[in-house]
């Protein structure tokens, strides 16, 4: 099996079942869990927009040209509450208001230990996934990306806004009781959000829904992280021992599958 590598396609079940994308075709990896992969990368790279070969990726599959001109690929979907949308500087108009200006939701996730993040209504469970999150729960509601980024960074002085990526794969990680730290925080912060609801004239609205659950196929998590990557070992080949978040989970290292996005590669399965 041969083609252009995507993100992987996930599924909420339990345990999570996971789709390996080449090109057209979509490759049930859960059942070759324990058994051997071989990855060959021949060299090409396109990107995962316009499809133009490239000799270097950009943010995760991207040509410098899209990476430039794309909306996407704005610092502002990093750091959503720096949007300039409103200054009439935003790339993409049609696009802002497809994705940005929706129903966001900001969460806790339990991924490498307590953090907040936010995502589009539309993006859950996919998001929590993507993340290798164990426990999440959805605690607000808001308009739209700029007031789910600015709460997210009142909300980061007193949670973790990052992952340990490491420490996620290695999977030992403690449950936590995440309706008690929301709770908690939401009155920790409330001046600091109520002056945001302020400034903005917009009403948020807490949740209080029932935390999702999320179980990753893993037989056997690695106990020391070795980074593959198809820049420095074009051949990779090992036993599928899991996959969490989007990292295959190889008893010779762990592949990152969405930094990959847009390589062509060939599969082998034994």
């Amino acid at each position: 099996m041969q083609g252009r590598l995507e993100k992987m396609i996930t599924h909420y079940e339990v345990p999570i079942r996971y789709e390996l994308v080449l090109s057209e075709q979509k490759i049930p990896l859960n059942t070759f869990i324990g058994k051997s992969l071989h990855l060959n990368f021949s060299g090409k790279l396109s990107c995962i927009h316009c499809h133009q070969v490239m000799k270097k990726s950009f943010n995760q599959g991207y040509c410098y040209a899209c990476f430039s001109r794309l909306a996407q690929c704005d610092l502002c979907i990093v750091r959503p509450e720096t949007c300039h949308y409103a200054a009439g500087t935003c790339r993409d108009t049609e696009w802002a208001l497809a994705f940005c200006f929706q129903p966001h939701i900001v969460y806790l996730a339990n991924t490498s230990g307590l953090k907040v993040g936010i995502t589009r209504h539309t993006q859950i469970p996919t998001r929590w996934i993507d993340q290798g999150a164990i426990q999440a729960l959805p605690i607000m509601k808001v308009a739209s990306r700029v007031l789910a980024g600015q709460v997210e960074s009142v909300l980061a002085n007193y949670v973790n806004d990052k992952t340990h990526w490491q420490k996620m794969l290695k999977n030992i990680i403690a449950p936590i009781d995440l309706k008690q730290e929301r709770d908690s925080l939401l009155a920790t912060c409330g001046d600091a959000l109520q002056n945001i609801q302020d400034k903005g004239g917009e009403t948020f609205e807490i949740l209080k829904t029932a935390q999702w659950d999320l179980t990753f196929p893993i037989e056997q998590a690695p106990q020391k992280i070795i980074a593959l990557s198809f820049d420095k070992q074009p051949n990779i080949s090992g036993t599928l021992q899991g996959i969490k978040g989007q990292y295959l989970l190889l008893d010779t290292g762990v592949l990152n599958i969405r930094k990959f996005a847009g390589y062509e590669i060939s599969l082998t399965l034994d």
